[in-house]
Protein backbone atom coordinates (compact mmCIF):
# COMPACT_ATOMS: atom_id res chain seq x y z
CA UNK A 1 0.00 0.00 0.00
CA UNK A 2 0.96 3.22 -0.87
CA UNK A 3 1.80 5.63 2.52
CA UNK A 4 1.83 8.99 3.29
CA UNK A 5 4.15 10.89 6.10
CA UNK A 6 2.49 14.19 7.77
CA UNK A 7 5.41 15.57 9.56
CA UNK A 8 3.95 17.86 12.48
CA UNK A 9 0.73 16.30 11.94
CA UNK A 10 -2.04 18.24 14.33
CA UNK A 11 -5.48 17.45 15.50
CA UNK A 12 -6.99 19.46 12.78
CA UNK A 13 -5.44 19.18 9.16
CA UNK A 14 -3.00 16.63 10.03
CA UNK A 15 -5.43 14.12 11.33
CA UNK A 16 -8.16 15.39 8.25
CA UNK A 17 -5.01 14.41 5.72
CA UNK A 18 -4.68 10.96 7.62
CA UNK A 19 -8.65 10.08 7.15
CA UNK A 20 -8.46 12.03 3.22
CA UNK A 21 -5.37 9.68 2.41
CA UNK A 22 -6.23 7.22 4.42
CA UNK A 23 -9.65 6.86 3.15
CA UNK A 24 -7.70 5.85 -0.47
CA UNK A 25 -5.71 3.44 0.49
CA UNK A 26 -3.20 4.89 2.25
CA UNK A 27 -1.16 3.96 5.19
CA UNK A 28 -0.55 6.91 7.29
CA UNK A 29 2.92 7.89 8.91
CA UNK A 30 2.67 10.49 11.88
CA UNK A 31 5.52 12.52 12.88
CA UNK A 32 5.06 14.98 15.65
CA UNK A 33 6.88 16.19 19.31
CA UNK A 34 4.35 14.52 21.71
CA UNK A 35 4.37 10.77 22.03
CA UNK A 36 1.31 11.15 23.74
CA UNK A 37 -0.48 13.39 20.94
CA UNK A 38 0.95 10.89 18.33
CA UNK A 39 -0.86 8.02 20.32
CA UNK A 40 -4.37 10.11 19.99
CA UNK A 41 -4.25 10.75 16.39
CA UNK A 42 -3.41 6.99 15.73
CA UNK A 43 -6.47 6.15 17.44
CA UNK A 44 -8.50 8.26 15.76
CA UNK A 45 -7.59 7.25 12.72
CA UNK A 46 -7.81 3.33 13.48
CA UNK A 47 -11.35 4.51 14.48
CA UNK A 48 -11.71 5.21 10.73
CA UNK A 49 -10.13 2.29 9.69
CA UNK A 50 -6.82 4.28 8.56
CA UNK A 51 -3.48 2.15 9.38
CA UNK A 52 -1.31 4.48 10.95
CA UNK A 53 1.53 4.55 13.38
CA UNK A 54 3.29 7.43 15.35
CA UNK A 55 6.76 8.11 15.02
CA UNK A 56 7.86 11.19 17.63
CA UNK A 57 10.13 13.42 16.73
CA UNK A 58 11.04 17.21 17.36
CA UNK A 59 10.95 19.06 13.79
CA UNK A 60 13.66 21.62 14.74
CA UNK A 61 15.74 18.70 15.52
CA UNK A 62 17.20 17.35 12.15
CA UNK A 63 18.97 14.47 13.16
CA UNK A 64 15.91 13.21 14.54
CA UNK A 65 13.38 14.09 12.23
CA UNK A 66 15.26 12.13 9.37
CA UNK A 67 15.59 9.06 11.78
CA UNK A 68 12.02 9.22 12.03
CA UNK A 69 11.07 9.60 8.20
CA UNK A 70 13.67 6.76 7.73
CA UNK A 71 11.63 4.56 10.53
CA UNK A 72 8.08 5.34 8.50
CA UNK A 73 9.57 4.02 5.85
CA UNK A 74 11.21 1.38 6.69
CA UNK A 75 7.70 0.13 8.27
CA UNK A 76 5.62 1.29 5.33
CA UNK A 77 8.27 0.13 2.63
CA UNK A 78 7.95 3.87 1.27
CA UNK A 79 7.21 7.25 1.37
CA UNK A 80 5.12 8.15 -1.54
CA UNK A 81 3.40 11.33 -0.22
CA UNK A 82 5.25 13.66 2.14
CA UNK A 83 3.13 16.72 3.62
CA UNK A 84 5.04 19.47 5.66
CA UNK A 85 3.32 21.67 7.64
CA UNK A 86 4.62 24.29 10.94
CA UNK A 87 2.95 27.12 11.39
CA UNK A 88 5.93 28.28 13.43
CA UNK A 89 7.59 28.50 16.68
CA UNK A 90 6.13 29.67 20.05
CA UNK A 91 2.49 30.51 20.93
CA UNK A 92 -0.53 31.71 18.68
CA UNK A 93 -0.87 35.07 20.24
CA UNK A 94 3.33 35.74 20.42
CA UNK A 95 3.27 35.12 16.52
CA UNK A 96 -0.02 37.01 15.89
CA UNK A 97 1.66 40.52 17.69
CA UNK A 98 4.91 40.23 15.75
CA UNK A 99 4.57 42.88 13.11
CA UNK A 100 6.99 44.26 10.34
CA UNK A 101 8.84 46.69 13.52
CA UNK A 102 8.83 43.80 15.81
CA UNK A 103 10.91 41.34 13.77
CA UNK A 104 14.37 40.38 14.75
CA UNK A 105 17.29 38.41 13.92
CA UNK A 106 16.34 36.66 17.34
CA UNK A 107 12.93 36.05 16.64
CA UNK A 108 12.87 35.47 13.63
CA UNK A 109 15.23 32.39 13.93
CA UNK A 110 12.89 29.90 15.23
CA UNK A 111 10.17 30.52 12.50
CA UNK A 112 13.12 29.38 10.07
CA UNK A 113 14.33 26.23 11.77
CA UNK A 114 10.71 25.36 12.28
CA UNK A 115 9.13 26.64 8.90
CA UNK A 116 11.75 26.29 6.61
CA UNK A 117 14.54 24.08 7.58
CA UNK A 118 12.57 21.57 8.80
CA UNK A 119 10.74 21.55 5.14
CA UNK A 120 14.58 21.20 3.56
CA UNK A 121 15.41 18.37 5.87
CA UNK A 122 12.05 16.24 5.80
CA UNK A 123 12.91 16.50 2.08
CA UNK A 124 16.20 15.53 1.85
CA UNK A 125 14.90 12.12 3.63
CA UNK A 126 12.50 11.39 1.11
CA UNK A 127 13.22 12.81 -2.11
CA UNK A 128 15.94 10.19 -3.11
CA UNK A 129 14.00 7.13 -3.06
CA UNK A 130 10.95 9.24 -4.54
CA UNK A 131 13.53 10.00 -7.32
CA UNK A 132 14.83 6.14 -7.76
CA UNK A 133 11.14 5.33 -7.76
CA UNK A 134 9.91 7.90 -10.69
CA UNK A 135 7.27 8.73 -8.53
CA UNK A 136 5.88 10.74 -5.32
CA UNK A 137 4.55 13.73 -4.18
CA UNK A 138 5.37 16.39 -1.67
CA UNK A 139 3.29 19.14 -0.10
CA UNK A 140 4.17 21.94 1.73
CA UNK A 141 1.59 24.19 3.95
CA UNK A 142 2.14 27.66 5.32
CA UNK A 143 -0.23 30.18 6.45
CA UNK A 144 -1.35 33.02 3.95
CA UNK A 145 1.22 35.43 4.90
CA UNK A 146 3.97 33.67 3.12
CA UNK A 147 2.08 35.13 -0.13
CA UNK A 148 -0.03 37.88 0.83
CA UNK A 149 1.51 40.59 3.59
CA UNK A 150 -0.09 41.06 6.71
CA UNK A 151 0.24 43.89 9.68
CA UNK A 152 0.69 40.27 11.79
CA UNK A 153 2.49 36.93 11.70
CA UNK A 154 5.14 38.58 9.91
CA UNK A 155 7.98 36.39 11.49
CA UNK A 156 5.88 33.42 10.64
CA UNK A 157 5.07 35.10 6.73
CA UNK A 158 8.78 35.67 6.36
CA UNK A 159 10.16 32.08 7.04
CA UNK A 160 6.74 30.58 5.13
CA UNK A 161 7.83 33.05 1.87
CA UNK A 162 11.30 31.57 1.84
CA UNK A 163 9.96 27.77 2.21
CA UNK A 164 7.71 28.78 -0.52
CA UNK A 165 10.10 30.17 -2.74
CA UNK A 166 12.03 26.98 -2.48
CA UNK A 167 8.73 24.68 -3.52
CA UNK A 168 8.11 26.74 -6.23
CA UNK A 169 11.77 26.43 -7.47
CA UNK A 170 12.03 22.61 -6.44
CA UNK A 171 8.69 21.44 -8.88
CA UNK A 172 10.38 23.48 -11.94
CA UNK A 173 13.72 21.25 -10.97
CA UNK A 174 11.57 17.85 -10.81
CA UNK A 175 9.82 18.56 -13.99
CA UNK A 176 9.89 15.54 -16.13
CA UNK A 177 11.20 13.21 -12.74
CA UNK A 178 7.82 12.01 -11.88
CA UNK A 179 8.06 14.21 -8.65
CA UNK A 180 5.76 16.72 -7.70
CA UNK A 181 5.73 19.23 -5.60
CA UNK A 182 2.51 21.64 -4.07
CA UNK A 183 2.85 24.67 -1.78
CA UNK A 184 -0.60 25.34 0.13
CA UNK A 185 -0.98 28.86 1.31
CA UNK A 186 -3.48 28.70 4.02
CA UNK A 187 -5.38 32.31 4.64
CA UNK A 188 -7.96 31.39 7.03
CA UNK A 189 -8.51 29.86 10.27
CA UNK A 190 -9.67 26.30 10.62
CA UNK A 191 -12.32 25.20 12.31
CA UNK A 192 -11.12 24.15 16.34
CA UNK A 193 -8.05 26.65 15.80
CA UNK A 194 -7.62 27.81 19.48
CA UNK A 195 -7.85 31.62 19.26
CA UNK A 196 -9.57 32.29 16.33
CA UNK A 197 -11.33 35.78 16.64
CA UNK A 198 -15.09 35.90 17.72
CA UNK A 199 -17.80 35.86 14.22
CA UNK A 200 -14.83 34.71 12.16
CA UNK A 201 -15.30 32.48 9.29
CA UNK A 202 -13.54 29.32 9.08
CA UNK A 203 -12.99 26.58 6.84
CA UNK A 204 -13.83 22.47 8.13
CA UNK A 205 -10.56 21.08 7.99
CA UNK A 206 -11.55 17.81 5.92
CA UNK A 207 -12.22 20.25 3.13
CA UNK A 208 -8.93 21.36 3.06
CA UNK A 209 -7.79 18.42 3.44
CA UNK A 210 -9.55 16.92 0.00
CA UNK A 211 -7.96 19.82 -1.81
CA UNK A 212 -4.42 18.26 -0.68
CA UNK A 213 -5.77 14.62 -2.66
CA UNK A 214 -6.52 16.88 -5.83
CA UNK A 215 -3.27 18.32 -5.99
CA UNK A 216 -1.75 14.86 -5.56
CA UNK A 217 -3.75 12.66 -8.13
CA UNK A 218 -3.90 16.34 -10.80
CA UNK A 219 -0.50 17.17 -10.08
CA UNK A 220 -1.47 20.89 -10.47
CA UNK A 221 -1.03 23.46 -10.01
CA UNK A 222 2.45 24.11 -8.05
CA UNK A 223 0.68 26.51 -5.94
CA UNK A 224 -2.64 27.48 -4.29
CA UNK A 225 -4.34 29.91 -2.31
CA UNK A 226 -7.24 29.71 0.79
CA UNK A 227 -8.14 32.84 1.42
CA UNK A 228 -10.64 33.90 3.75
Amino acid sequence: MPAIALVAAGPRLGLSLGKIFGGHGFDVALIARSTEHLGELTAKLAAQGVAAAGFPADITERSALAAALDSAAERFGAIDVLHYSSQGAGSAETLRTTGALDVTVDNLQPQLESICYGAITATRAVLPAMLAAGSGTLLYTTGGSSVTPAPVFVSAGMAGAALRKWVLTVNGTLAGSGVYAGHVAIGTWIAGTPGAPAGTRVREPDDIARLYWDLHTRREPVEHLIEA
